[in-house]
């Protein structure tokens, strides 16, 4: 897949804040929130790891997807909840995640020792051609590679290596997102494993890797869409999924 950090989206990824947002602005309403830290006492503001809540998601804006929504299936009955989508140049609406477990901190498990349990779902649309920003060109369609990636980015988003100075973390961030795209980009890598998990009841393969941060995996559906996920604390081996009937119950 040959492709330039032109074509990549946007904003990656979607759901998950930015380096400078968790290390300098707790108050960003897009850093999420430690389920925790509403009972834990007040933090020094300067502090990175410090909780910052963040407002509900509503499903407005998954709604103006025309693809289905993908979750786990009902085997899973922990909380859900809404992420946020990601929409080209024009607003339509590319892809887009649903979070499922512990919402995670930005310094979570791998920084604390404080144990997070979760399972992000990326859906992504199977778009054969998508324009450029200026509108004037088209860019490479959306593969399982775009799903991996986009999961790949997620689960570095919301990891923290222990000891690391808050200072140094956007340039690990950038240098090991950059890594998680050429991983994408080599699927059929001594990286990546098969493994094989129901979508809407019937065996889909997925490419399958783990790393320090947790897992990362990312097929293609029958209907129309790609999947990627990422989770630290829950096996991906016993995951299954769906597509979404009601998104209010993730809200």
């Amino acid at each position: 897949m040959e492709t330039t950090s032109s074509s990549r989206f946007a904003v990656q990824p979607a759901e998950a804040p930015t380096a400078a947002a968790a290390e300098h602005d707790p108050n960003d309403p897009q850093v999420p929130h430690d389920p925790q830290g509403a009972q834990a006492a007040p933090a020094d503001p300067q502090d990175p790891a410090a909780p910052a809540p963040a407002p509900r998601r509503t499903a407005a804006p998954f709604l103006a997807a025309d693809f289905p929504w993908y979750g786990l299936d009902d085997a899973f009955t922990g909380p859900r909840w809404l992420m946020q989508v990601g929409a080209a140049a024009d607003g339509t609406v590319e892809h887009g995640s649903t979070g499922h477990g512990d919402e995670p901190s930005v310094r979570g498990e791998l920084a604390t020792g404080e144990k997070e349990r979760f399972a992000v779902v990326v859906t992504v649309a199977s778009n054969p051609l998508r324009r450029s920003a200026d509108g004037t060109g088209t860019l490479e369609a959306t593969s399982v590679a775009t799903a991996a990636w986009l999961a790949g980015s997620g689960l570095l988003a919301y990891s923290w290596p222990g000891q690391m100075d808050h200072t140094l973390r956007s340039e690990w961030l950038d240098q090991q997102t950059e890594a998680a795209w050429e991983l994408a980009d080599d699927l059929g890598g001594e990286d990546w494993s098969t493994l094989s998990l129901p979508v809407d009841g019937e065996p889909t393969p997925f490419h399958y890797r783990e790393s320090e941060f947790g897992w990362v995996l990312a097929g293609s559906t029958g209907a129309g869409v790609h999947l990627g996920a990422y989770g630290r604390g829950m096996s991906a081996y016993g995951l299954g999924f769906c597509a979404i009937e009601d998104l209010g119950s993730y809200e």
